[in-house]
């Protein structure tokens, strides 16, 4: 461990202190009627705005009452089974059109969406060095930190930076948006090279390719990849784009944005929030509490051997000792997850081009018993189903895209949606976000130096 990194007795000292005075009785949430997490007991969120991009539901009103449904998501109003069905029938790429659709409103004409996949193609390049100054020269070990840095250093290459008007931030999302694939494989590429000794090669973007089939010609030495490689890749950057204004990151957001500050710094907030692992960063957790498991069920169709894994999860005794079952539950839906439902099946049919399908079997598998194991070990207060982490991860793999790349895909979708997100903000709100929090702390009088040790 190096000097900067090292723990020393006095911070552990410090420490001590720290959790011996900072601590709230959990009781007190109670007695104030706070929602921790800003969250009821049933799970649903309180209410902070209003949004017109995209729709979660997971519930109906029945007379009078809410009843659990089937998840739907929806952006800006249609359903997203039915934009993927479309653009799939029709066999386009998908990410160009949902992100037109998202940040202005409504589905593109054609000319219109020839028009601004040209745009987002010309923006598809970095400014003069950025590659040799930036990314070379400071090659990090986490992508998402070097997502931030890369986004936040290119606010001093802009003349116009801290210029918050419309069209302006406009400019600056689309940049972006066209971007973040570069600085996140490229930032790869660096770490793969300086810190892990491998060859380095930087293949440049073409424009009249789709988003999806640039990450992957600028991954892959050879600059090769399959159309269904691509289209489901495509796919899966359309379901992460958006998901409602509540969602951690993207409410991030809208905070940020809302204290008047530049587009660089929003968007580096949400990066921050996104790299969490109770967040973007859940796919990994999916995949590495996978690898373990499929160490541990030495049979993958036994289904006992498999459920006793899951109960040792369940149980603590397995994987991280957290308790969970990673993919498994969503904050918001009950039922189903309808991103996972129309992932699932062209995970299904990667795995079978890839020569997989057992693992995928195993995955279908382990989804239906841990439903199964967590209703009957425990009591909650709606349903439970896999999520689209359950099953992105798997693909990610599939695809050989680097466990590091697979939070920054995430962003490479959800920056979509901040971009919408942060436009509709700017346009309807005036006030800074400055929620209440309840004071608990007791008056006090000073205490003198010579009478505090005496005091303590």
């Amino acid at each position: 461990m190096n000097e900067y990194s090292r723990m020393t007795p006095e911070i552990e000292h410090l420490t001590t202190i720290c959790m011996e005075h900072g601590q709230i009785p959990p009781g007190l949430y109670d007695t104030y009627q706070v929602l921790r997490g800003l969250r009821d007991v049933n799970g649903k969120g309180v209410l902070a705005g209003l949004t017109d991009i995209s729709t979660v539901t997971s519930s109906r009103i029945i007379d009078g009452k809410s009843v659990p449904c089937e998840g739907e998501l929806r952006y800006r109003g249609y359903n997203i089974k039915d934009l993927v069905k479309g653009f799939t029938r029709e066999n386009r790429f998908g990410y160009e059109e949902t992100a037109y659709l998202l940040i202005f409103g409504r589905l593109p004409k054609q000319d219109e969406l020839e028009a601004f996949q040209k745009l987002l193609g010309g923006y598809r390049t970095l400014p003069t060095n950025f590659v040799r100054d930036v990314i070379m020269k400071a090659p990090g070990s986490d992508m998402m930190n070097t997502l931030q840095r890369g986004v936040l250093t290119l606010y001093s290459y802009d003349d116009m930076a801290d210029d918050i008007h419309i069209d302006n931030v406009l400019r600056q999302c689309l940049q972006l948006i066209s971007t973040i694939p570069m600085l996140a494989v490229y930032g790869y590429q660096a770490y793969n090279h300086y810190i892990e000794g491998k060859s380095f090669y930087i293949h440049s973007p073409k424009e009249e390719l789709s988003t999806a089939e640039n990450i992957l010609r600028m991954l892959r030495p050879d600059k090769q990849y399959t159309e269904l490689e691509a289209r489901i890749l495509d796919i899966a950057l359309v379901l992460h784009m958006d998901h409602g204004g509540g969602n951690n990151s993207t409410f991030t957001n809208h905070v940020v944005t809302s204290s008047g500050t530049d587009t660089y710094s929003a968007m580096a907030a949400s990066l921050s929030s996104l790299k969490g692992p109770k967040h973007g960063g859940a796919n990994l957790k999916v995949v590495h509490m996978f690898d373990e498991m499929k160490e541990e069920v030495k049979d993958w169709e036994d289904e006992d051997e498999i459920t006793a894994y899951l109960l040792r999860l369940l149980n603590k005794e397995a994987f991280d000792h957290s308790g969970l079952i990673y993919g498994m539950g969503h904050a918001v839906y009950s039922i189903s997850d309808p991103r996972a439902q129309i992932f699932k099946g062209y995970v299904e049919k990667l795995a079978s081009a890839k020569g997989v399908s057992k693992e995928f079997e195993f995955y279908d598998r382990v989804e239906r018993l841990a439903t199964e194991t967590i209703r009957k070990k425990r009591k909650i207060y709606k349903g439970v189903s896999a999520n689209i982490d359950f099953y992105s991860g798997f693909m990610y793999r599939m695809l050989g895209l680097p466990d590091q790349l697979f939070t920054p895909m995430f962003a490479t979708a959800r920056i979509v949606g901040w971009s919408a997100h942060r436009l509709e903000e700017l346009m309807n709100c005036d006030k800074i976000i400055r929620p209440a929090y309840q004071s608990i702390a007791s008056e006090k009088s000073y205490v003198p130096m010579n009478q505090r040790e005496l005091d303590a």
